[in-house]
């Protein structure tokens, strides 16, 4: 941790105290959106940035950013994936500071509503000699560029961010093991006691159908789908309670962190359903192309439909088909022209690269928009 090019006490404290913010949250999304609001503040940037790489190290399967609000994060639409400049820190990891990224001849050019950029710093994060992920900060405030200074309190702050991130990782760990025991005895509890008592109870009621007077057929007949509803949400739980396959977050936690991601710039929450063992029964693969697909679908509804609900669903059957669908009630499809865009066409190509399909018509009603998206799982 080199200060050597920091001589001014302020700037050294500012450091010591964005050391100390950072290393105060043991949630590991919470540490990371604290590392890069506190790198933004400390070099004066105004953007700034936290990519986490793949776990091929080759692309950004995270990015966390600052200094821009839900509304314009949402109009710029699918997050980076690490080229350009972006992947030239990937590639060489390495501190990168430059007076003009539009000149340098790796850009890549911004995507539409994306702010001007000019001034750029970029630190790489490195946890146990393998790079974890880089920091983006840009439009130094006050400067025409970041100085040297301003590399090496980046520079020092990746180094105590790295140490945060791993502790925030292993207490993760430690809490996960913590909770496993009693994850998989709950879940046991709801599938052999909760479970067969409403199966039971089901069955009661629907037994007592031919003796019903027609008044209150229609009644018991609720009750029964009710209780179908209420077993099928009971299976989701327990497939939730048990251990996920794949290290990371789970499929099930990332879907749910797209729609709080979404309800940012709707000013909602999406209605999330998930159905079956979606954290055990869906490849990796497939779960990266479901993730990037519900992100641009919530994106697009997000830019273009004016929706006042949103419901999302996805839902792993027994025989292996995975099916997402998003439907809202807004402007509906061809009513909002969409110049350039490339969402829907990516969208289909992931299905076909997996074998599946999109469908894209309107919604309950006639009334907004309704998009499928299967493939086999």
């Amino acid at each position: 941790m080199r200060l050597d090019h920091v001589d001014d006490p302020i700037l050294l404290q500012r450091l010591v105290e964005a050391v100390l913010s950072i290393g105060s949250d043991l949630s590991p999304p919470a540490v990371l959106q604290r590392i890069i609001d506190s790198a933004v503040m400390l070099v004066d940037a105004r953007y700034g940035a936290l990519g986490v790489l793949d776990g091929a190290g080759h692309g950004l399967s995270e990015f966390i950013t600052a200094g821009l609000d839900p509304e314009n994060r949402a109009r710029i639409g699918a997050l980076p994936e690490g080229h350009g400049i972006l992947g030239l820190l990937i590639l060489e990891p390495e501190p990168l500071r430059l007076a003009d990224l539009t000149t340098h001849p790796d850009r890549f050019g911004f995507p539409p509503h994306h702010p001007q950029m000019r001034s750029f710093l970029g630190v790489p994060i490195t946890i146990r000699d393998q790079v974890y992920g880089n920091l983006y900060l840009t439009e130094k405030q006050g400067a025409e560029e970041f100085s040297a200074a301003d590399e090496a309190l980046a520079v020092a702050l990746a180094g105590a961010a790295a140490i945060a991130i791993d502790n925030a990782r292993l207490h993760a760990r430690v809490r996960d093991l913590a909770l496993a025991e009693d994850r998989e005895r709950i879940a046991a509890d709801l599938h052999d006691t909760v479970i067969q008592r409403l199966f039971a109870t089901g069955l009661a009621l629907e037994g007592s159908l031919r003796l019903a007077p027609p008044a209150l057929v229609g009644r018991i007949e609720q009750a029964i789908a009710e209780l179908d509803e209420t077993i099928r949400q009971i299976r989701s739980t327990i497939f939730a309670l048990q251990a996920p396959r794949r290290p990371g977050p789970s499929l099930r936690a990332e879907i749910l962190a797209l729609a709080t991601e979404a309800g940012q710039g709707l000013g909602f929450e999406p209605h999330i359903r998930l159905e079956g063992p979606l954290d055990h029964g869906v490849r990796d693969d497939v779960a990266r192309h479901l993730v990037a697909t519900l992100r641009e679908a919530l994106s697009n509804v997000v830019r273009h439909a004016g929706a006042e609900r949103v419901e999302v669903t996805v839902a792993l059957a027994r025989g292996g088909g995975l099916t997402a669908t998003v439907v809202d009630d807004g402007a509906g499809i061809g009513q909002v022209p969409r110049p350039g865009g490339r969402g829907l066409a990516n969208m289909a190509h992931r299905a076909e690269e997996l074998g599946g399909s999109l469908s894209v018509e309107a919604g309950p009603g006639g009334r907004g928009t309704a998009l499928t998206w299967s493939v086999p799982a």
